[in-house]
């Protein structure tokens, strides 16, 4: 099942809906399941005792009328992995913006993890802040997300999957040059607007992860292909060592890396202007698609 946080109408408050496999309609929740009054996080708390009840009536409504939002509002920073593609790792190492890195360390024997902050947050459609004022060299960067929907601490990764409620798509958009000058790479990924998410969230049972695709266009041209089985940390591994010491919560995000062609992989760097269209695909979830504002 696929699942969006939208509004129906501007001036009506934002609510979670089904939405059919297409992509083209929708049927709110709250009107599936009436006494479901709840937000996405609601929905993960109630998912044992709500998903055998939730199934589309009628034809639904026409998505297209109304806003989506992003699908779901983390209550702390989103994780996220570093250099976990081989030839992304490659390409970073020698653009000369990765802090670190060592001769011998090219590619990572442990999971680099960082967080993005949740204010980074903007939906499918929504402008990226250009954020002229600060930075030069916005970045694209696809992302397959997990989406936490069982929490735990010590989690083992032959028990990973059954903590993972579902999959979106994000772009890890990055300001490359503030990501270089303070080393650590925490403002450099969490300016204001820097995580376009979505468009909505597909439970884990519909997504081939052993088979999937990541792709990423700008401006119609093809920047990254990749597969999602190309990850050098896989999913279960990512689980594993972030639960060994923090114990992970339902809505908890997981952003798990991108791949080889991100804009400072070019010689030279091609980074992200006004105007400037990114658009992500995960096969079998959809599309996100974002505009850079001027």
């Amino acid at each position: 099942m696929k699942f969006a946080t939208l509004r129906p109408a501007p001036d009506q408050p934002p609510l979670v809906a089904l939405i059919d496999a297409a992509g083209q309609h929708y049927w709110p929740l709250n009107e599936l399941v009436p006494e479901f009054q709840g937000d996405m996080q609601q929905l993960l708390r109630d998912w044992a005792s709500l998903a055998a009840r939730i199934a589309p009536k009628g034809e639904g409504r026409l998505l297209d009328a109304a806003r989506l939002e992003p699908p779901i509002h983390p209550h702390r920073n989103m994780f996220c992995v570093g250099k976990n593609y081989f030839e992304h790792a490659a390409e970073f190492s020698h653009s000369g913006y990765d802090s670190s890195t060592t001769a011998d360390d090219v590619i990572p024997k442990f999971p680099i993890i960082f967080t993005k902050a949740y204010n980074t947050l903007i939906a499918h459609g929504d402008d990226i802040p250009r954020h002229a004022e600060v930075t030069r060299q916005l970045d694209y960067e696809a992302e397959f997300a997990v989406i936490i929907g069982k929490g735990g601490r010590g989690i083992k990764r032959a028990n990973a999957y059954d903590h993972v409620w579902g999959y979106t798509i994000a772009n890890d958009v990055t300001a490359r040059d503030l990501q270089q000058q303070h080393k650590q790479w925490h403002l450099g990924k969490s300016l204001d607007g820097l995580c376009p998410m979505g468009p909505w969230i597909v439970t884990a049972d519909e997504v081939d992860r052993d088979d999937a695709t990541i792709k990423c266009w700008v401006n119609g041209e093809l920047r990254q292909d990749a597969r999602l089985d190309q990850l050098i940390f896989d999913v279960p591994t990512l689980i594993e060592t972030l639960s060994a010491g923090i114990e992970l919560k339902p809505g908890d995000v997981i952003l798990t890396g991108t791949p080889v062609g991100v804009g400072i992989g070019f010689n030279p760097p091609r980074f992200l202007q006004a105007g400037d269209i990114v658009r992500i695909e995960v096969e079998g979830m959809g599309a996100l698609e974002n505009r850079v504002g001027d």
